[in-house]
């Protein structure tokens, strides 16, 4: 009588990744936390694996070193999620591209730029102090930057799609001013040393950006 063959296991790969996943998030979130408190030369990967309840080489694993780390903590904090779709292709700036109306797309983009300072805002800061020493994460600032300023190239073509801007303002005028109204440093100003709501700077912004960009009377 012939013997059957054993039934082999099926591997469960989307138990793995999830997993795999969720030890990321954890790594991430000791990180962010550590850095806020000593800073991003006091967290050593010693520390974030500590903080995580993982291995240090699974630390490596995963991120390869402290930058990869920062990195993934940026990409996270820029969307809210990991998910993996672009900032450009999330409902809220779609929304902003969408609209029809002039001062409701200020709005709208002033509703989402707020819950993004939300989150970037203290990773900011981070870099800001971290570049001092550490030319590496120098380098990542900078291109953040760059790439803020991008974004609000894309808001302020968004906006000329319905209407014209305020007379005598250019496109790379009205870009720079929203990159430096929708900072870090001046949501920090108004949330951290004014003691200001989101709800408030939210308001604001939307009247600073509408007041500076739109046409009289819009």
């Amino acid at each position: 009588m012939r013997k059957q063959k054993p039934t082999k296991r099926t591997y469960n790969s989307s138990r793995r990744k999830e997993q795999a996943r969720q030890t990321r998030l954890q790594i991430i979130e000791a990180a962010r936390s550590l850095f806020m408190e000593r800073g991003y030369e006091g967290a050593t990967l010693e520390a974030i694996a500590a903080e995580a309840g993982v291995a240090v080489d699974t630390v490596y694993a995963a991120f390869g070193s402290k930058r990869g780390i920062l990195s993934s903590l940026i990409d996270l904090s820029l969307v809210g999620d990991d998910e993996g779709i672009p900032l450009l292709e999330r409902e809220g700036p779609q929304s902003v591209r969408r609209e029809k109306d002039s001062q409701r797309q200020v709005e709208l983009f002033a509703k989402d730029i707020t819950a993004i300072m939300g989150r970037m805002a203290p990773i900011f800061s981070i870099m800001r102090a971290a570049a001092k020493t550490e030319a590496d994460v120098g380098k990542m600032l900078r291109r953040m930057l760059d790439s803020r300023l991008q974004g609000m190239m894309v808001f302020v073509e968004a906006l000329t799609s319905n209407g014209s801007l305020r007379d005598g303002i250019t496109r790379q005028e009205a870009a720079e001013t929203v990159w430096m109204l929708t900072s870090a440093e001046m949501y920090n100003l108004a949330i951290m040393d004014r003691g200001w709501s989101e709800e408030k700077y939210q308001r604001w912004l939307a009247d600073a950006l509408a007041n500076f960009l739109l046409p009289h009377g819009k």
